[in-house]
This record gives structure tokens, sequence and C-alpha cells, in this order.
């Protein structure tokens, strides 16, 4: 078990040299079939899928993911790396990677810092050969303190002690979009009522290529928040759309030393499609 999270491009070239280590590849199956890391399995529902948080819609990723994880090879005994094209790519499907695995029971996942890119800068190979892992039996142990569900949520809304953040795009914030997929992909615009906003970009900066996405420094995330009233000691339940940014920011507050965080999974594509609960739909100045 490790408890590092963000991994060097040369660190886990090492890794993979030396047979310690299952990469896991969340790109579009087309994008990987053109060119991945060598070894790395493909598993673009890491980034794709759409889960609800009632039991029946946790039961059904489980199953999902247990399948998934038993056909690529990954068991609990093994670390697991996982990329994406960059850290600012894709909505944080490397993140959401990493917490559908911790949520799962996988206590030792890591994320390739600034992924295929920065895998590209050091000059590391690739290929587009055809990986065929050795299926193993993937037995979840489920993580229930990282993960939030519909109904916590709606009893975080009593709780003066839960912050709730909020790290959606700016115009979906400001009621002007309701999801990365559409502007009115979901029923409904706005805000779950009580959200503080800190977008997800903010927590990533460019390294001196202008090119490769990484977290800021623990230091320099912890600043932002504090700037928003939210401290390392706080209870905090970050939402995004599906969870993927939401696992992108979970991960930099994680890094940052924030120790009670969590994740509400379904987030607005679950919370808007319920008419019962509340909302605060006023459109913000942009």
């Amino acid at each position: 078990m490790s408890n590092k999270i963000m991994y060097t491009a040369t660190e886990t070239k090492k890794l993979l040299d030396a047979g310690k280590v299952t990469i896991v590849d969340v790109r579009d199956t087309e994008e990987y079939a053109e060119d991945h890391i060598p070894g790395a399995v493909n598993i673009p529902d890491m980034f794709f899928e759409l889960s609800m948080t009632t039991e029946e819609g946790l039961r059904e990723m489980t199953e999902k993911f247990t399948r998934l994880f038993s056909e690529a090879g990954i068991s609990l005994d093994k670390k697991v790396i996982i990329y994406e094209d960059n850290l600012s790519t894709r909505y944080g499907g490397s993140c959401r990677g990493y917490f559908q695995l911790s949520y799962l029971g996988h206590q030792d996942v890591g994320i390739l810092d600034g992924g295929l890119f920065a895998w590209r800068q050091e000059k590391l190979p690739t290929n587009d050969e055809n990986v065929s892992p050795v299926a193993t039996i993937f037995t979840p142990a489920i993580n229930h303190s990282i993960m939030v569900t519909k109904d916590m949520m709606v009893d975080s809304l009593e709780s003066s002690d839960i912050k709730l953040l909020d790290n959606r795009d700016k115009v979906e914030w400001i009621g002007e979009s309701s999801s990365p997929y559409g502007v009115d992909f979901a029923p409904r615009k706005g805000r779950i009522p009580g959200a503080k906003w800190i977008e997800w970009y903010d927590f990533m900066e460019n390294d001196a290529s202008g090119y490769v996405s990484h977290f800021k420094s623990p230091e320099a995330i912890r600043e932002i928040c504090a700037d928003m009233g939210l401290h390392p000691e706080d209870d905090i339940i970050i939402y995004c759309f599906k969870g993927a940014r939401a696992a992108n920011t979970y991960v930099a507050l994680k890094i940052a030393g924030f120790k009670h965080i969590r994740n509400y999974y379904g987030s607005w594509n679950e919370w808007s499609r319920d008419m019962s609960l509340p909302i605060d739909d006023t459109v913000l100045a942009a």
C-alpha cells in the first residue's frame, strides 16, 4: 500500500519496466488504438459512465466496474496507475478512475502526472500494439467513507458542519449551461443551495512548456481554498456534473492535506433530474 498519488512519467516507466504496475488508459478506444503506453489496458468507461447514487445505481456501477477491472487484469495486490491525455483534459478522467478504484477498495492507485502529454514530453515509448491482459478476479471492498449519495447530500443541507464545494465550469455555476454535454442536457440549471464555487481549473497550472498541466503546490491549493472559507480540517463534499471534475479536485485537496473530503458522485446529473430537490437557479452575472 502507498499513500503516493501522483507519479511522474519517469517513475511510472521504472515501475512498468519492473513489472510492478498495471497501467490504465481512460481515453477513447479509437485514440488508444492509435497510440498508448506499452502494456496499458484501456477502460474508457471510467470516464464515460454516468452513475446514480441510489442503492440500485451504486450496485450497477460496482458490478460493471468489478467486471471491467477483472477483464483488464487489475488486482487489489498490484499497483495501478491511470492516465488520460493531460491532467486538465477529459474533465478529470484519470482522477475519476482513481476515485472509482479507491471506492471499490483498491489501496494502491496512482495517477500519471501530466498524463500522456508528459510521457511524450519525456520521449518515452508508445505503441499501437493490442494488449490482451490476463484476467483476474477483482473482489471489491467498498470504501463508503469517500462516497456521498443523493440522500446524504440532502441531509448535508441541514448541517452547518458540512461545506459544499461546486467545481464545475463557470458557465454551469452561473446557470447558463446545465452540463458539459450541452446547454440543456440536464433538465435544470443552477447550483445546489449553499455551495461555494472554485472552478476545477484553478487548482492546476501549466509547466514551463505551457503545454502540460500539473496540480499547483499544496500551499497554493490551501490558499485558494482558504479564500473561500475552506480549510484542511473541514468536512467538505465536492460535486460537479458526474463526479469526474469533483474527483480531480478531490485529488488536489487530498495532496494538499485536506482530511475530510468526499465526492458526491452522482453530482448535478443526478440532483437536477429529481424535481423534488432544491436548487438555486438564479442566473449569476458572468
